[in-house]
Order: C-alpha cells, then structure tokens, then sequence
C-alpha cells in the first residue's frame, strides 16, 4: 500500500503516543511512505522547530530513516485544488505522482476533499484502522 503522510500526521506519529503505531507500521513494512522533495523540506523543518523539544539525535535517526526508506516521487503536475491554503497542494502532487492509495492527513482542508482523483483522504485514526484490518 502507497501512502503520502500530511506533516501534521508525520510529525504526530514520530513524536510517538497513539500515532507512534503508523511509524511502526511503516518500519515493519506494512506501508510504502511516497514523499517529495517539498514535503520532505517540510518534515525536516518541522521536526526542528524548538517548541516540539524533540532531541538532536532522535531528529537523526527519524531524517535518516524518511531519506533511507521514503520513495521520493517527482511531480510532474502542478495541482491547484486547495486555495485556502496552497501549500497543501503539494501532497496531492506527491500522491498523484506515486500513485498512493491515501493520503493521511489531520488537515481540514485536504480532509474536506474526501477523496482526489480516486485516492482517498482518511485521518490518522481511520488509517490506523484500515492497518490493524491488514493485520488480521
């Protein structure tokens, strides 16, 4: 299964708590992470930002990892859905470029779409379902 993580979601996940179970699922291989050049800047500089208190070397190991094992995709489309905030665009373009099922997102504006050129725009939670489905 392909999947493009909104940042809210990466960030989320890789901080751990419930979410920290989509990191575990990508490590164990239940999932292809799809990023773009665009979203993997906005992952890194997200995950730097000093108010989430993430240590250096967990920073490390987490830019590591998402440059190892993410399949980098390159748009070739530019996508102009979003409006209200054109930023989120970009994980359209990534999605469409990678051929994703999901795109997994806690933003109310791709989550208003619903579903982008049959790819389907689900929360954390409803992925977290559809991973423990697989499971059994």
């Amino acid at each position: 299964m392909r999947v493009v993580l909104d940042t809210n979601i990466f960030i989320s996940a890789t901080l751990g708590g419930r979410l920290g179970l989509i990191v575990d699922e990508w490590k164990a291989g239940k999932f292809k992470l799809i990023v773009s050049e665009a979203i993997a800047h906005e992952y890194l500089d997200v995950i730097n930002r000093p108010k989430f208190k993430i240590p250096q070397t967990e920073i490390i190991t987490a830019t590591e990892y998402l440059l190892q094992n993410a399949e980098f995709v390159t748009p070739e489309e530019e996508i102009v859905v979003i409006v209200a905030d054109p930023t989120d665009n970009k994980f359209l373009e990534a999605a469409i470029a990678g051929k994703v099922k999901y795109i997994v997102s806690g933003d109310g504006h791709l989550l208003d779409l619903g579903s982008f050129r049959g790819i389907s725009i689900i929360t954390a939670r409803d992925f977290i379902e559809l991973l423990n489905q697989i499971k059994s």
